[in-house]
């Protein structure tokens, strides 16, 4: 493989990584309060969108099986 390619895609990864880094640095602390209700709230969320995940999973499982 021509060594210029490797050092360009190299050098956009690297660019384009380091992006994601600094933003998720800057948003890794909530910047608002959050009542007790609404964080039970986004609980229950998550556990309804795993609960999705799962059923997909089997969905796929037992029709490839």
């Amino acid at each position: 493989m021509n060594e210029s390619f490797k050092i360009r895609v190299r050098g956009f990864c690297e660019r384009h990584f380091s992006a994601v880094v600094e933003v998720n640095r800057r948003y890794a602390a909530p910047r608002i309060k959050v009542t007790p209700l609404v964080s039970f709230s986004l609980l229950l969320l998550r556990i309804y969108l795993l609960l999705l995940v799962g059923i997909l999973f089997y969905k796929f499982y037992t029709l490839v099986r």
